[in-house]
């Protein structure tokens, strides 16, 4: 597009395509460091702040959004975890974090994240455009690589030094890469997580992960007064042929007799069916473009990983950049992919090892599904396996990307 043809122009730092937590930690991180940027989301300011995500922080995660700034709500809000149930047809095994690994995590909702970090970067005066459509990457090669949307039916061209691209998993930042230069593994699997938030009291103090003969289903909560619950289903089922009362009915099923009475029930305040799949694009870094949070990496929520590894991802990039415009050193710039893509497999090995563990899959036949209790089985009766879940649901710890 030539350049006459654009009505509005700008030049930042670091252009940050997506709004959603992991770009705006972005942008904050980069604030506190002296780094101007400029965010770019295609959706509203009130979509994003809205959306209903996943809940579970690790320890990094928490004490990455302390050091952002946003960490006062998160520390007298949050629920701290000291361990969660894995269950077997009703059958709990406690996976006591504290006590195996001196570890904890803390349940605060996504969407609060969110909140917190927007209200930060307005109050920093973050220049950030939503709603903008039409959103493209150009010169991701050069020293000067540029964006170009529109909005409000003005159409825009932003260069930069480095643009980061935190749009997620459909965003145009990771299709930006030649298909040629992009290394991509995926696993998409045969089943749904059917979720549903209600205003009512948890059933326990603790998450439950549980299988039973009838599928996969977790007990998780936002507060002490509000839930989550998921089972497994279909992945193209109809979400209007699970009413409410259905869904109720069949979380007190595979949760067991012994957990089913303190299920309270009530009217869902959202419900959604949403896929699984895990995936990694292996090319992270594609000149002065760079891939954070779901535009590079899916995981099945089983491990609770998503939003942490999003999280992580952005602290290993701020760092990096941080060291470039201080004193030139590129290292971690360098380094960035490498060292964030050890952390994503790992983590992705042990999302993938929880699906297999809870979820039925259509094509099991008889030894499969022996296997499968026998492992389970095996970490009820095992200290040392209750040990390396911890560890992994706990979060693995930071390397220096500087080194």
């Amino acid at each position: 597009m030539a350049t006459e043809a654009f009505e509005k122009r700008a030049k930042t730092q670091v252009a940050i395509v997506g709004g959603g937590p992991s770009g705006l930690l972005l942008a904050q991180l980069l604030w506190l460091q002296d780094i101007e940027s400029i965010i770019i989301e295609r959706q509203t300011a009130a979509h994003v702040e809205g959306r209903i995500r996943a809940g579970v922080l690790e320890q990094g995660s928490v004490d990455v959004l302390t050091r952002a700034g946003v960490g006062e709500r998160l520390a007298r809000e949050g629920a701290r975890h000291s361990g969660f149930y894995l269950a077997i047809n009703g059958k709990r095994c406690p996976i006591a974090l504290e006590a195996l690994v001196d570890g904890q995590v803390t349940v605060y909702g996504q969407t609060e994240v969110t909140k917190d970090l927007m209200a930060a970067c307005r109050a920093a005066g973050t220049e950030m455009h939503h709603a903008a459509s039409e959103v493209a990457l150009h010169d991701l090669e050069t020293a000067k690589p540029a964006l170009t949307f529109r909005q409000d039916g003005a159409r825009w061209r932003i260069e930069a030094d480095f643009i980061a691209g935190c749009d997620g998993f459909r965003g145009p930042s990771r299709q930006a890469i030649p298909a040629e230069r992009r290394r991509e593994f995926e696993r998409v699997y045969p089943f749904g997580w059917l979720g549903i938030l209600a205003d009512v009291p948890p059933c326990q103090d603790e998450l439950i992960y549980a299988h039973s003969d009838r599928g996969f289903a977790l007990a998780s909560m936002r507060s002490a007064k509000r839930s989550r619950y998921y089972i497994q289903c279909r992945a193209d089922e109809p979400l209007e042929d699970w009413p409410d009362d259905r869904l109720w009915e069949e979380l007190k099923r595979r949760l067991g007799p012994e957990i089913a009475p303190n299920i309270t029930t009530g009217p869902a305040l959202e419900k959604s069916i949403a896929p699984l799949r895990s995936f990694v694009c292996e090319t992270m870094r594609f000149g002065r473009l760079f891939l954070a949070g779901d535009s590079a990496h899916i995981v099945p929520p089983t491990g609770a990983k998503g939003l942490n590894l999003a999280l992580g991802d952005v602290h290993y990039l701020s760092t990096a950049l941080a060291a470039w415009y201080r004193d030139g050193n590129a290292s971690g710039i360098e380094r960035y992919a490498e060292v964030a893509l050890r952390r994503v497999w790992k983590a992705e090995r042990f999302s993938w090892m929880l699906t297999a563990l809870l979820h039925d899959f259509e094509d099991d036949d008889s030894f499969g599904k022996r296997m499968r209790l026998a492992e389970l089985e095996y970490i009820f009766s095992s200290k040392a396996a209750q040990t390396s879940i911890a560890e992994n649901y706990v979060g693995l710890p930071f390397e220096n990307v500087l080194a």
